[in-house]
């Protein structure tokens, strides 16, 4: 089986996700060839451009004044940020591999890091709403790509992996799980980390 993923991968899981789907289906690529050639830059994005929207236009919480932040504050907040993404992808690419035997589906890792990386691209353009970060346009942005992300998900599980459709819905659902377990975590630890004093000064 060869080893090559569809080109501009991301873009192409936006464009046609049924036909890259198919493609990764008769592919067996390198979990780090994905990691460095696609997801590293889409997990770049978000970060970078959060940064970018609050050093330069603030954080616009409601009809108040902007929220600025020292520059230091805000690497520290994107650092954070990336690191989050990171843990996230990783995982979860992790957890769909350790699912696949369960739901008799492909178990090969790179496959699981391109199909992680197809979810996410929807989700990774839309944070250059990021760019102007008002709370209520980035939720205009990110719902209906996260429900882009959810269509691409229970579409493409059971194409991409080699398994019955049914085995691909009950798959896509526990990963789904696992995502808002995960989320979940995230916000418990860290508002825990803030109430310890670890993380940067708001001024609020």
């Amino acid at each position: 089986m060869p080893e090559s993923v569809p080109s501009m991968l991301p873009l192409r899981a936006l464009i046609a996700p049924k036909k890259t789907c198919s493609q990764l289906a008769a592919s067996e690529p390198a979990a780090m060839t994905i990691m460095f050639r696609y997801a590293m830059w889409l997990l770049l994005m978000p970060p970078v451009f959060s940064w970018l929207g609050a050093y330069f236009f603030g954080w616009r919480l409601g009809a108040s004044e902007p929220l600025v932040l020292p520059a230091a504050t805000l690497t520290l907040i994107s650092i954070g940020y990336f690191i989050a993404l990171l843990f996230g992808f990783i995982s979860t690419a992790l957890i769909s591999r350790w699912m696949a035997t369960t739901y008799g589906a492909n178990w090969q890792l790179g496959r699981h890091y391109a199909f992680v990386t197809v979810i996410g691209a929807p989700l990774a353009f839309a944070s250059l709403g990021h760019l102007f970060p008002h709370v209520f346009l980035n939720v205009v942005i990110l719902i209906p790509a996260m429900m882009w992300s959810m269509y691409l998900l229970y579409s493409g599980i059971a194409t991409t992996f080699n398994t019955v459709p049914e085995r691909g819905i009950l798959m896509a659902s526990a990963l789904v799980g696992w995502l808002l377990v995960a989320a979940v975590s995230l916000l418990g630890l860290t508002m825990w980390l803030w109430v310890a004093g670890i993380g940067p000064s708001l001024g609020v």
